[in-house]
C-alpha cells in the first residue's frame, strides 16, 4: 500500500465535523443533507456560516452515495489532504507543556478504524504525537478521522519512511522505545517513565523484526483468558493507560 500522494480529507458525521470548525480547520465545503435540519446539525451549520465556510444542501442519497463510512449523519466536510507534522513539533509540544516526552509508534497499522481509535485514547492520555509509516499502513482517512471521534484535529501524526531510523534518533534524544510484544515483561513490572515510545505492531503480524530489534525492551499486556492476544487499538490504550499510571505516580 502506497499512501505517497495526497488525497482530499472527508469528514463525516456531526462531531467530527463539529470539531474541524471549531479548530479552523482548512475545509474546502460542507454538504448537508437536504430538508429538516435539526439537533447538533443545526448548531454545525450554523458555526459553518458563521466562518464563511461554503456550504451545499444535497439529497441525503447524494450523501450516501459518497459516504466512505456509511454513517454521515446528514453532513459531510471535503478538506484538503491531513496535514502530517515533523516528528521535532511533537518533541517541541511536550517542551512548551513542560511535560516528559510520551510518544505512540504504529508498526503497519492497516485498518482506518483501529488508526482511529488509537488516536482517540491517544489523545485522552495526552500523547504527544504518533508515528506511522508511509508505506504498507492506512493514513488519515476520513474513516479514521470520524473513528477518532475528533481527536484527529488535536493530535499529531508524522508519517515516516523509515520507522528504524526515527527509533535510533529518539534512542539519542533520550528516549526508552518499548515494543509491545506478547512475549516480553509484564507491563507492571516495566518501567513506562520517562521519554517514551511504544511500539504498537499492525493487526496480525505485529511488530516487524527490524523495528523490534532497534527497540529498547519488549512488554506485553497479561493475558488471564484463553484468548492470546488483543486487538491492536485496545492493547496501544492499556499500555498507554498503563504508562499514565507510572508516570503519574
Amino acid at each position: 500500500m502506497n499512501n505517497d500522494k495526497p488525497e482530499r480529507l472527508q469528514l463525516e458525521g456531526r462531531n467530527p465535523v463539529l470539531e474541524a470548525i471549531n479548530h479552523d480547520k482548512s475545509i474546502d465545503k460542507i454538504l448537508f443533507k437536504k430538508g429538516e435540519i435539526e439537533g447538533t446539525l443545526k448548531m454545525v451549520l450554523a458555526k459553518a456560516k458563521a466562518k464563511g465556510i461554503v456550504t451545499q444542501e444535497v439529497a441525503r442519497q447524494k450523501l450516501d452515495e459518497i459516504s466512505e463510512t456509511g454513517n454521515h449523519q446528514g453532513v459531510i466536510a471535503l478538506c484538503p489532504a491531513y496535514e502530517y507534522c515533523e516528528v521535532p513539533d511533537m518533541l517541541a509540544a511536550a517542551k512548551e507543556k513542560d511535560a516528559t516526552p510520551f510518544l505512540l509508534i504504529l508498526d503497519g497499522i492497516t485498518d482506518p478504524y483501529n488508526l482511529g481509535a488509537v488516536i482517540r485514547t491517544a489523545e485522552a492520555c495526552g500523547v504527544h504525537g504518533i508515528i506511522i509509516p508511509k508505506r504498507r499502513a492506512v493514513g488519515i482517512t476520513g474513516v479514521a478521522a470520524k473513528a477518532s471521534a475528533g481527536a484527529a484535529e488535536h493530535v499529531r501524526v508524522a508519517r515516516v519512511n523509515n520507522l528504524s531510523r526515527v527509533i535510533e534518533d529518539l534512542k539519542k534524544d533520550g528516549f526508552w522505545v518499548a515494543c509491545a510484544d506478547m512475549d516480553g515483561q509484564t507491563m507492571y513490572k516495566s518501567s513506562l517513565t520517562g521519554p517514551l515510545a511504544i511500539v504498537i505492531g499492525g493487526e496480525g503480524e505485529g511488530v516487524s523484526r527490524l523495528v523490534k530489534e532497534k527497540c529498547d525492551f519488549t512488554v506485553s499486556i497479561p493475558m488471564y483468558g484463553k484468548i492470546g492476544s488483543l486487538n491492536a487499538s485496545v492493547a496501544a490504550g492499556v499500555l498507554m493507560y498503563e504508562a499514565v499510571r507510572q508516570r503519574e505516580r
